[in-house]
Formats: structure tokens, sequence, C-alpha cells
């Protein structure tokens, strides 16, 4: 069994230890992982969530590692959750994450976790909200959410985390390159890595058309999404993305409407959407484990596909089957 009182004092082994019972799929695991959540809720909720995206190349790891190591010169316990995509043919995953932040997991104060993504909805591995209650139980201030840059992930992680960033390229020609308008929605900040060098004049450009894109949306009462530059392989302006974040969660704070801070209200809406989310996969689970709907599913299939049934009234006879 997991010590909780090692775990809460930040002993790695015990935390890394409970994210390995939260990530099993055995049942018993899984009402074991629950009970130790629940003694440990209350020692949760004192980070700042902080969701990092990007397309592929943008310098994901390589920021990480320096707003990491920045973090911790200031003072902080920093966790990083990267999810590694698994292989759709083998359900494998590379899990490199500490060979790819070498220098951040030597670190004392560092705790970086590769999870599998296993096949979870745009590439988030399913359990990453659960492992971000026990590195806030274990004492880390700081939590990093990294997304594999694909398709559905960014929703997935901007519903889990307080502050949404994600990593541009200094590319002004093509000045909207690889990020849709929901991506835009999505982001409170975005930041051009890789400003230095040749690129910087180009970095400076981009940094123009997102800000004037950004003008164009419709914004939250409190808070205009930024653009940032920095460039993580040099360490420069890295402290900036820090103070931008910091501003952020104080106006957040500040914010109170209806007795409740903007802050509190986006964590207390997250939890409702993700119950939701919760039952909704629950009930899909009770389901395809009833020996009726088993039997009976492979037969409306078959009339759907032949034109026998309408698929609202083939899905209708399954839900009365319960």
């Amino acid at each position: 069994m997991i010590d909780l009182e090692k775990l809460k004092s930040g002993n790695r082994r015990a935390l890394a230890k409970a994210i390995t019972l939260v990530e099993s799929k055995l049942d018993q695991h899984r009402v074991d992982a629950q009970e130790v959540l629940n003694q440990l809720l209350p020692n949760t909720g004192n980070s700042i969530r902080i969701g990092i995206s990007g397309v592929p190349g943008v310098g994901k790891s390589t920021f990480i590692e320096a707003f990491g190591q920045y973090l911790i010169s200031q003072g902080k316990k920093v966790a990083v959750l990267a999810v590694d995509p698994s292989s759709p043919l083998r359900g494998g995953s590379i899990l490199g994450d500490k060979t790819r932040m070498e220098l951040l997991s030597r670190e004392e104060n560092a705790f970086i976790r590769p999870s599998p993504s296993e096949g979870a909805l745009g590439g988030v591995a399913q359990k990453t909200r659960e492992t971000m209650l026990l590195c806030e139980a274990a004492g880390y201030d700081v939590i990093l959410v990294e997304t594999v840059g694909v398709g559905q992930s960014e929703y997935e992680v901007a519903a889990m985390v307080d502050f949404f960033l994600v990593l541009m390229l200094p590319n002004a020609g093509d000045e909207l390159q690889g990020i849709k308008r929901g991506i835009m929605e999505l982001a409170d900040a975005l930041v051009i890595n890789k400003a230095d060098g040749n690129s910087l004049s180009l970095a400076n450009q981009t940094k123009g058309f997102y800000k004037t894109a950004f003008k164009l949306m419709k914004q939250s009462s409190f808070w205009t999404p930024r653009v940032k530059t920095c460039s993580a392989l040099n360490n420069e302006r890295i402290e900036d993305v820090w103070l931008m974040i910091c501003d952020y969660q104080k106006k957040a704070n500040a914010n109170i409407n209806a007795g409740i801070s903007a802050f509190d209200e986006k964590r207390a809406r997250q939890n409702s959407e993700w119950l939701k989310k919760l039952i909704h996969e629950m009930l899909e689970l009770k389901l395809k484990q009833n020996p009726q709907v088993k039997e009976r599913l492979p037969q409306l299939q078959d009339e759907v596909l032949n034109n026998k049934v309408t698929a609202y009234n083939a899905a209708q006879q399954i839900i009365e089957l319960l």
C-alpha cells in the first residue's frame, strides 16, 4: 500500500507508486486509487496548472526545461506531466521525456512523469487529472502539462489547466501556421519560441500578426490573451513568461463575481464538465459489459447497415435493455 504521509512530505518514490496505481486498468487498483485520492483531496488545489502545447518541432521540451529550471531557481517545486503518444498499432509508447529534459530531470525539486496516452481522446492521458492531484498533494507548486500537439489534445488539456499556453514558431510569412481559430480561442497566451539570431525580427513580425488576430476575437472580462517572444535555447525572456502567468493568476483571483473568483470559478466549471464526462464514460462501460447488450448489439448493427432499422431505433432498443 502507498505511504500517504511519505507522499505528502514529497517523497518521489511514494508519488511515483501512487501515479502507477492511478494509471492501472485493474478494477481493484481503480478502487484503491480512488481511496488514495479521497484521502489526499484536502491537500490538493494549491498549485498553478499550466498547459503547454504547440506543433511538433516548436521546441516544447527545450522550453519546458528552461522554464522549469527558472521556476526552481525561484524556489518553486515543478512537476512535468508529459503525455507520450501511444502507438495505435502496438499500444506502446517511447516514454522518452526524461532523456529530452536531461538537465531538469536531475533537479531535486523537479518531477517528470511521462504518461502513455493509450489512445485517450486526442492523445491526452485519461489519468492526467488525477496525477495532477497527486502532485499537488506531494507539494508541487507548478504543474506543467505538455500535450502531444495533435488536434483534439489541446481542447482536453485546456479543460484541465488554469493557464493554457501555446508555443509558436517565428514564421511570419505563414502567420497563422498550424493554428486553428479554436486554438486561438483556447489560448491564454501565445509564446513565439526560437526568437533569436536571424529569426528575431521575424518573430517580432509574427508577434504583431497574432496581437492583431487576438484583438478581433471576443475576450474574457478580465484577461486579454498576450503574445510574447522567447528563446528557450538561449534562456532569453523566460522570466517574462512566468511574470505574465503570475499576472493572470492575480487578475483571476481579484475578479470576484457572486462571491467566487474567476480562478476558482474556472476550476469548479472544469470539475463539473469532468464529472459529466466520467458519467458518460461509465455508462458506456456498463452498456458494453451488459450480457443482453453484448448479444443484441451485433444483430442491431447488421440491421442498421442493411437499412432494416434506423440508427435511432437501434440505439433506443439498446438503452431499453438497461
